[in-house]
C-alpha cells in the first residue's frame, strides 16, 4: 500500500513544496528507507519516527517502508520532515484515512522520541508557499502556530503530539485551529533614549538625518565620548515597521532560528551589533546550508559595528555589495542564494589605536606608522559608501553634570516619520522606499537643484576630489535634509550641510 502527502523544503528565505511518499513491502521487516537527497538530519528521522510511533501506542507496520521525498533532485535538510514522514508511513499502513484532499494539506514538524512535536525553523516561508499554491491547511507544532497564522488565509492546526494528530485526522477529537492575533508595531520597549545623551548636538542631528533617509553613518572620536550610546539610540527614532516590512524581517529570523520565543512577529526594527572578531560567514551569511548572516538579520533595521577599525579588512570588504545593492549573494556547494540586506550601517571607531589622536586633553602615543596602518583597514570604497562622517569629541564636564536633558526620541521620531512618509509618497511608483536606496536615474528625477546649488556642488566635487558615487550620495543626503525641513526643493543650505558630512582626507 502507498500514500502521498505534502511537506515543504526551506531554500534560503523561500520554500518549495515536497511530496512525501510512503510504500510498504518488498524488503527486510521493520526497515525504513528514506530516499530523495536527504541530509543526515533527515536520514535520522527514521529512528525518531519509529520511537515516536511506538511510544504513542500507535501501529507501526512490521514490513519494509520506503519513504521518497520528491522532487528527488532537491536537497532536503533539517528535522522538519519527521512529522510528514510519520503521517505518510501510518497512512500507508492503514492506521487512519484522511478525510480531506491530501493535496490541500501541508505537514511540518520535528518529533521527540515521546511523540511530542518540537518547533522548527522556517515556518513562515512554508505558510507563504502554501498560500501561493492554494493549499488550505497547514499542520505545525503548537510552538509554531502563531507564526504560521501570520498568513491569515491559511487554516493552521497546532499539534502537541502525534497521538493528538491521529485522533484529529480520524475525526475523533478535532483540534481547534489557531486564531490570528493582532500585533502592536512600536519601539516602545527600547530603553536608550536621545534625551539620555548630554551634548553632542551635531552628532544627534546627523543621527536624525541617517534615520530619516536610511543613510550610513560613521562616528569617530576618543574613548568615552558617547559613540556607542548614541548608536544604541538609533532604533528609538526609526519609524515603526509596516506589516510588509515586519513579515519580511520575521521570515529572515524564522529561517535563521533567531525568532524570539515570546513572539511570532518582529514588531520592532532589528538592531544587530556583531563583535569585531566575527567571521565573514557570520557577517554575510553562509554555512554548508547557507543561512542569513548579521547583515540580513539587520534588514530594515540597524547594523552597528563598534570598533570599526578593529574589524579585519577582508571582513569589511564583504560589505561592499550589500551597502550598494541592498542584497548579498551567497554561493556555496549547496547552491547560490540571495538574502536581503537593506540596513542602516552605523559604525564607530577611534581615530587611532590609542584613541586620542586630535584630542585636546590627552596626548596620542601612536606613531604615524601605527595610525596609518590602523586607518588602512578601512578601504576607500567602503568609506565612499558611508554618507555621514561625524567627529564625536570629548564631552565637557559642564554638559555631563547638567540637569537639563536633550530632546527626547519621541519628538525626533515624529520628524523622521514625516520625512519617511514624504519619501514613500514620492517614490510610490518606484521600487525604492527611502532616499538612500534611489538609483542614479531616480536621483536625476527627484533630486534636481538650482544654479547656485549646482555651482557649490561642482566646486566641492573638484576641490574634494569626490567620486561619481559620492556625487550621487550627496544629492540623496541633501534630499533627506530637505525632507526634514519640509521643503519641496533642494536648496544651497541643504547641499552645504550634506557636504560637511563627507569624509576628510585625513580620516
Amino acid at each position: 500500500m502507498s500514500s502521498k502527502i505534502l511537506s515543504a523544503a526551506v531554500i534560503g528565505l523561500d520554500a518549495e513544496i515536497v511530496e512525501v511518499e510512503a510504500d510498504t513491502g518488498g524488503g527486510e521487516l521493520g526497515i525504513i528507507a528514506i530516499v530523495g537527497l536527504p541530509d543526515i538530519a533527515v536520514s535520522e528521522s527514521r529512528e525518531r519516527v519509529r520511537s515516536a510511533i511506538k511510544n504513542s501506542n500507535l501501529f507501526l507496520p512490521r514490513v519494509k517502508v520506503t519513504i521518497n521525498l520528491a522532487p528527488a533532485d532537491l536537497k532536503k535538510h533539517g528535522p522538519s520532515y519527521d512529522l510528514p514522514i510519520a503521517v505518510s508511513l501510518m497512512l500507508a499502513a492503514g492506521s487512519f484515512s484522511l478525510a480531506g484532499d491530501p493535496q490541500k494539506m501541508v505537514f511540518a514538524g520535528e518529533l521527540a522520541l515521546s511523540g511530542d512535536l518540537r518547533p522548527i525553523n522556517g515556518v513562515l516561508p512554508i505558510a507563504i508557499k502554501a498560500q501561493q499554491e492554494g493549499i488550505k491547511t497547514i499542520y505545525v507544532p503548537e510552538g509554531n502556530a502563531r507564526e504560521a497564522k501570520l498568513i491569515k488565509d491559511i487554516e493552521v492546526i497546532p499539534i502537541k503530539n502525534i497521538k493528538q494528530l491521529v485522533r484529529h485526522l480520524n475525526g475523533k477529537e478535532l483540534i481547534e485551529p489557531a486564531a490570528y492575533v493582532d500585533f502592536n508595531f512600536s519601539n516602545a520597549e527600547i530603553l536608550s533614549d536621545m534625551s539620555h545623551i548630554r551634548g553632542q548636538e551635531h552628532v544627534k542631528r546627523a543621527m536624525e538625518i541617517s534615520a530619516a533617509g536610511a543613510h550610513n553613518m560613521l562616528m569617530s572620536g576618543p574613548p568615552g565620548s558617547g559613540k556607542t550610546l548614541i548608536a544604541r539610540t538609533m532604533p528609538s527614532i526609526l519609524p515603526d515597521l509596516t506589516l510588509a516590512e515586519a513579515l519580511e524581517t520575521t521570515k529572515i529570523y524564522s529561517v535563521a532560528g533567531e525568532l524570539p520565543g515570546n513572539t511570532a512577529l518582529m514588531t520592532s526594527r532589528p538592531f544587530r551589533s556583531p563583535h569585531h572578531t566575527a567571521s565573514g560567514a557570520a557577517l554575510v551569511g553562509g554555512g554548508a546550508w547557507p543561512r542569513p548572516g548579521e547583515i540580513s538579520l539587520a534588514h530594515r533595521g540597524v547594523l552597528f559595528l563598534d570598533e570599526f577599525g578593529e574589524f579585519p579588512r577582508q571582513i569589511l570588504e564583504n560589505l561592499r555589495q550589500p551597502l550598494e545593492d541592498g542584497i548579498i549573494n551567497v554561493s556555496r556547494a549547496a547552491g547560490n542564494l540571495t538574502f536581503p540586506a537593506k540596513f542602516i550601517l552605523v559604525a564607530a571607531m577611534n581615530p587611532c589605536p590609542c584613541g586620542y589622536l586630535g584630542d585636546n586633553e590627552k596626548v596620542c602615543v601612536c606613531s604615524p606608522h601605527q595610525t596609518a596602518n590602523y586607518k588602512k583597514k578601512i578601504s576607500g570604497p567602503i568609506l565612499d559608501r558611508i554618507d555621514l562622517h561625524v567627529e564625536v569629541p570629548r564631552v565637557k564636564f559642564e554638559k555631563l553634570s547638567s540637569e537639563a536633558g536633550g530632546e527626547n526620541s519621541k519628538d525626533i521620531k515624529i520628524r523622521v516619520q514625516k520625512a519617511r512618509s514624504v519619501q514613500q509618497t514620492r517614490l510610490s511608483k518606484t521600487p525604492f522606499m527611502t532616499n538612500s536606496e534611489m538609483s542614479s536615474e531616480a536621483v536625476k528625477q527627484f533630486c534636481q537643484v538650482d544654479g547656485d546649488s549646482m555651482a557649490l556642488l561642482r566646486n566641492a566635487v573638484n576641490q574634494m576630489h569626490l567620486s561619481a558615487r559620492s556625487y550621487f550620495r550627496i544629492l540623496k543626503l541633501s534630499r533627506t535634509i530637505a525632507d526634514l525641513a519640509e521643503e519641496e526643493k533642494i536648496s544651497t543650505p541643504h547641499i552645504a550641510e550634506s557636504l560637511q558630512y563627507r569624509a576628510r582626507a585625513d580620516i
